[in-house]
């Protein structure tokens, strides 16, 4: 399964660690949902797949593990880290 992100909940300051909450939907069913932080980055980890945007703007989202801090969402494209996720609407 895929899912896409729609929205960010950001907390503490204006970085991707500062993600706390994100919404989606999957594409394929059009169910929708809220998780956490937490929630994503292990599911991602477990082999499932996520993305932002669209057609030929769809970018995917992946986990970065940084040297200290807890685990974070970042958008990767053209083999570099990209600031998708912070362009979406915040709720």
């Amino acid at each position: 399964m895929a899912i896409r992100f729609t929205h960010i909940h950001l907390s503490g300051g204006t970085q991707h660690q500062h993600i706390t909450h994100l919404w989606w939907v999957n594409p394929g069913t059009g169910a929708t949902g809220d998780n956490t932080r937490a929630a994503l980055v292990a599911w991602i980890e477990q082999g499932n797949a996520a993305f932002v945007g669209t057609g030929a703007d769809r970018v995917q989202v992946g986990v970065v593990d940084p040297p200290s801090g807890p685990k974070y969402l970042r958008t990767y494209a053209d083999r570099q880290w990209t600031n998708n996720l912070l362009a979406l609407p915040r709720k």
